[in-house]
């Protein structure tokens, strides 16, 4: 049986510490589908198309990863795809409350699907999307922050 997990997310910009856990996904599943999570209430920094290439940049090679966006409950995205897995990464403490209570709402919605939560490395613990967007709103260099494809003007 072949092993599909979904990792969600905005990734606006997708960081190092993306990159990272779904490098570490990609060894313990079959297929990873990098679901890029549409939502119209939320402002982007990034439209989806440059969130998507940029995505395939960091990840070229790779026949294991799929880039999808989607809309919706990601447990509706994940039946629809025949993943039973969700991948999360988990910075802190703070962030293990809130996935948890995502993972068990998930699990009621549709028990089928199981939550992987993987620690991210100490070096990517402060890395996140919104850190860098305003890092890169403020002019600032976040390029220590991004995969190494990405190139923000």
């Amino acid at each position: 049986m072949k092993k599909t997990a979904v990792f969600p997310g905005s990734f606006d910009p997708i960081t190092t510490g993306h990159e990272a856990i779904i490098n570490r996904s990609t060894q313990l599943f079959d297929k990873v589908i990098i679901a890029i999570g549409e939502n119209s209430t939320k402002k982007h920094m990034f439209d989806i198309e440059q969130r998507k290439r940029w995505i395939k940049q960091t990840f070229p090679e790779n026949p294991n990863i799929e880039i999808q966006a989607y809309s919706g409950l990601t447990v509706d995205f994940c039946l629809k795809n025949k993943a039973n897995f969700i991948v999360r990464g988990l910075r802190s403490s703070l962030d293990f409350e809130y996935e948890q209570a995502i993972a068990l709402t998930n699990k009621e919605l549709a028990p089928s699907i199981e939550t992987v939560m993987l620690f991210t490395e100490s070096k990517y613990s402060m890395v996140s999307s919104s850190i860098v967007r305003d890092i890169i709103t403020n002019k600032g260099n976040a390029e220590q922050f991004l995969p190494k494809s990405i190139q923000i003007d």
